[in-house]
């Protein structure tokens, strides 16, 4: 069964990075509570570290150890699937033993080994599209997955730089990243609306108010799901809070984004 079902719409939510074993699973049960309105399934997201913040200071997580066992904890208390991100490839095989989906980051989309150690787990494998990347420059990526055994890929597009701290989706990107790679194509709707640096202290800022235009957009133009993050109180969160989505609001997105799917399949 393909982690990424091109014919059914589906979703992948969770908080930015774990947290505590109480907001970890509070997300995960809202999202098990919403997983039978999405034709294709929900799969929990959450980073176990944040290896590419900012600022040095900034919230990292608990790491892979304490983080893989946060995860399992999240899989018991909600039967949900789970994905994480990876950022070396030294991490890849005790990550695959545990979750269902292996993340490379935009920023190390085009990482050799990286792509090749998750591709070997035979787990699937979300490719995010490097912010400075064509849709077409993202085969390389899914082939070196490909090459490494393993054919249950995904590439996701997160945006690409606009001038300073912005970024703009294209939404010609699905369509074209599709015809490349031949796989199932992603939106990211949260870090897509990400103002990289244009935060307080120099962290990234954000424009929550766009999710759900963009989000429906990325339907309507052909994506085959939704990535996105979100935690009971964004401005809290300790990463990514100016672009994550508050999880009351999810309901409501959830509804309205599988209807614009519904309508499109008929």
């Amino acid at each position: 069964m393909t982690a990424f079902p091109r014919q059914d719409f589906f979703l992948i939510a969770g908080p930015c990075v774990l947290e505590d074993d109480a907001l970890n699973q509070r997300v995960g049960e809202a999202l098990a509570s919403l997983s039978n309105k999405v034709p294709g399934g929900i799969t929990f997201k959450a980073s176990f570290d944040k290896a590419n913040r900012s600022n040095a200071g900034a919230a990292r997580g608990p790491g892979m150890d304490a983080g893989l066992r946060a995860l399992e904890r999240v899989r018991t208390a909600t039967g949900l699937p789970l994905l994480t991100d990876v950022h070396e490839s030294e991490q890849c095989a005790a990550v695959g033993e545990v979750v269902d989906v292996l993340q490379i980051p935009a920023f190390l989309c085009r990482q050799t080994d990286l792509l090749l150690a998750a591709g070997a787990t035979g787990k699937a494998v979300n490719v995010k599209k490097g912010q400075w990347m064509h849709p077409e420059g993202m085969r390389g990526a899914v082939q070196k997955v490909r090459n490494a055994g393993h054919g249950d890929v995904a590439v996701t597009e997160r945006g690409s730089f606009f001038g300073y701290g912005d970024l703009v989706v294209d939404m010609r990107s699905f369509a074209r990243m599709r015809s490349a790679c031949d796989c199932a194509v992603i939106f990211d709707a949260t870090h897509s609306v990400q103002r990289p640096g244009m935060g307080e202290g120099g962290a990234s800022g954000g424009a929550r108010e766009f999710i759900p235009t963009l989000a429906m957009s990325a339907i309507a133009a052909g994506a085959d799901g939704v990535f996105l993050e979100t935690h009971p109180n964004p401005d809290t969160a300790p990463s990514d809070g100016a672009n994550m989505l508050a999880l009351r609001d999810l309901p409501a997105l959830v509804d309205r984004m599988v209807d614009v799917w519904a309508r499109l399949r008929r």
